[in-house]
């Protein structure tokens, strides 16, 4: 192994971006199946590892599966912990939060205006 570098090739002088949040989910019924699409197709869209624990329990699920997103029955007044690390982990920070604040924008209607 070259010196200065970790098993993974990476110089251990550079420091992996990572950042974490907590917000409480007000939407009515939680994450159900809409909300849980939106939040993972956000998500999906940053290419840094997200994870999310719900209530403090301390089990990180993937914040990128619909799978576990909707498995884990997120209910109002849950209290969210999201953590990204890698590229783009503030930027993905900032717009989950955003979104969970914005009640997954459930309330803007889609498709064409007249």
């Amino acid at each position: 192994m070259e010196a200065g570098r970790n098993r993974y090739g990476v110089g251990e002088d550079q420091v992996t971006p990572r950042c974490q949040t907590e917000i409480e989910v007000t939407h009515g019924v939680g994450l159900h199946a809409r909300p849980s699409v939106t939040f993972t197709r956000l998500a999906k869209s940053f290419p840094c590892s997200i994870e999310i624990e719900v209530n403090g329990n301390n089990i990180w699920l993937n914040g990128k599966s619909i799978v576990k997103i909707m498995g884990a029955r997120i209910r109002r007044g849950s209290l969210l912990r999201i953590r990204a690390e890698g590229t783009q982990a503030e930027e993905a920070i900032t717009a989950l939060k955003a979104l969970v604040a914005r009640d997954f924008d459930e309330g803007i209607k889609h498709g064409r205006t007249a």
